[in-house]
């Protein structure tokens, strides 16, 4: 029994050695080879240790493969760790129920916003108008939360959420229904904002275009009550269709300047690290589902027809550029000089999100079976027993 206890002591502080490394090999930016190599190498051990680990020591191990702390979303990574942490015979049983009684209590709240939600999902009738878009409410709330899920944050998570829905109805309008002329009314009508434009738009197109104006003169009036009318021109909308994805952070609450806002428009290296991730994961994940049903503009295909490459050629590629844009972003924030940390966080917190729903080259938003059902569960669905 004395050397079995020795041994275990002994496995656990090696495993641990190994993940704080793991976790420090993913803070590298361009060029750190010994921290490349760092992480080769702590990968390869820590996999080879889950089938000789026993709990806690193996869902340790298991998650931080999954989800390393750099990549994880906050809020996702606290829900699995709470589990991990109750296992632990160490840990401190009043910090364990505090922090269960902290999920459980912020939970109750995302509950009641994702209710409200839907209400305002069911009476606009969208899924009904325009049946061939993605009903992904759930799914694009759980999305906000990887961004910010902090109390605070209320009103500004459930306004993302109402853009992010029109936004999927944009994206799924331009690359699988409308037609070329149509698309080129479509971005017209956005460039106008203006109700007068509804007349030039196909039928089918006027039911969103109206909740994406009505949307948009909500929060116009919300900012103009509360003297913040000088944001409503970075959160036109078509900022967002354009691919200006990094608005996606809380303009509509925190004291963030004139010139915070002038400098993620200019695309800081930052900004175009986090799009690069969100961009390329994307068109990895949904190329194969975008090339059966004919849609053959993505970069893959213009790769691969460009350069004479096959299809995992381009996709080694293009995993390479996902590496390299997490180094730049990891660069930026081990030296936050243009942005205040918050802001740079969020900006992170999206790539992360991006990480997490299309891991494993699997688009999670669109098919919700996937992980996205299991985060869906952990995060809306099952509280914590205290």
């Amino acid at each position: 029994m004395e050397h079995g206890g020795k041994f275990r002591k002994t496995l656990n502080n090696d495993v641990q050695a190994l993940l704080s490394l793991y976790e420090a090999a993913h803070m590298r930016v361009r060029g750190e080879e010994i921290l490349e190599e760092a992480l080769t190498f702590t990968t390869t051990h820590l996999e080879f240790m889950i089938p000789i680990s026993s709990n806690p020591l193996k869902d340790q191990i298991t998650e931080a493969l999954s989800y390393p702390m750099r990549k994880a979303i906050p809020r996702l990574g606290a829900r699995q760790y709470i589990d991990i942490y109750e296992n632990i015979e160490s840990h401190n049983h009043l910090l364990l129920k505090f922090s269960k009684l902290d999920f459980n209590m912020l939970q109750k709240q995302h509950q009641r916003e994702l209710s409200d939600l839907t209400s305002w999902w069911k009476d606009l009738d969208l899924a009904s108008k325009v049946p061939y878009a993605r009903d992904k409410l759930v799914e694009g709330y759980a999305w906000s939360l990887g961004l910010y899920f902090e109390p605070q944050y209320s009103r500004a998570r459930k306004m993302l959420v109402k853009v992010f829905k029109m936004l999927s109805i944009c994206d799924d309008t331009y690359d699988a229904y409308a037609t070329f002329d149509e698309l080129v009314l479509f971005t017209d009508a956005i460039q106008r904002w203006d109700v007068s434009a509804m007349d030039s738009l196909p039928p089918y197109m006027r039911p969103f275009y109206q909740a994406i104006l009505d949307i948009f003169n909500e929060i116009e009036e919300e900012l103009t009550k509360e003297g913040k009318s000088d944001r409503v021109y970075y959160g036109r909308f078509e900022h967002y269709l354009h691919g200006a994805w990094n608005n996606f952070f809380d303009w509509y609450e925190e004291l963030i300047t004139k010139d915070i806002f002038e400098w993620i428009t200019n695309a800081p290296s930052i900004v175009r690290a986090s799009s690069t991730i969100c961009r390329l994961m994307d068109d990895i994940s949904d190329h194969e589902t975008d090339q059966q049903r004919g849609h053959v503009a993505s970069i893959i295909e213009c790769y691969m027809k460009e350069y004479g490459a096959s299809k995992q050629e381009a996709y080694i590629k293009f995993r390479k550029e996902v590496k390299n844009a997490w180094e730049d972003i990891n660069k930026a924030l081990l030296c936050p000089i243009e942005a205040p940390t918050f802001v740079l966080e969020r900006i992170l917190n999206l790539a992360r999100t991006m990480d997490t729903f299309f891991q494993d080259e699997e688009d999670g938003y669109t098919n919700s079976n996937s992980k996205c059902k299991d985060i869906i569960t952990l995060l809306l669905v099952d509280s914590i027993k205290i």
